[in-house]
């Protein structure tokens, strides 16, 4: 993509959406390095912060959502589930929404174990919810 046309774009999405994005960066940044540096229990603490006092204004879980999916697929590594969902998770957590990190595990075809992560909020997966239904939920942080 040329400069021209990301410049056009980021201009686009408006000064909303660019700090979402900027701030879902740093935390897909800041999880991945939890992943890589800590041991599972304490780089899953990342997310699972108290709630905020105040809720968030209007419903502003699908921007969130929007702004850690697009920042996973922008970075120069790759941003596995449990990044995103430590990420998203921390974002709406920040913001008054009650927000869970699912771990759940399966087997695949030839029975290796796989994990999987996935983010609710109240009855909602907000990410992760389409591989969600083949794992076995086996935690929920906090």
């Amino acid at each position: 993509m040329s400069k021209r046309n990301l410049l056009s774009r980021w201009t686009r999405i408006g000064q909303r959406r660019q700090a979402l994005l900027i701030e879902a960066l740093l935390a897909i940044a800041a999880a991945s390095a939890a992943v890589h540096f800590r041991a599972f229990k304490r780089a899953i603490r990342m997310g699972s912060l108290p709630l905020t006092n105040r809720p968030a204004a209007g419903d502003i879980t699908d921007d969130v959502r929007w702004a850690v999916e697009s920042a996973a697929r922008n970075v120069p590594w790759r941003a596995m589930c449990i990044q995103q969902g430590l990420a998203l998770q921390w974002m709406l957590r920040r913001r008054g929404i009650d927000a869970r990190l699912h771990y759940g595990i399966a087997r695949d075809e030839v029975g290796e174990l796989q994990a999987h992560v996935w983010v609710a909020a109240g009855d909602a997966v907000v990410i992760g919810g389409a591989q969600a239904p083949r794992f076995k939920c086996v935690a929920t942080y906090p």
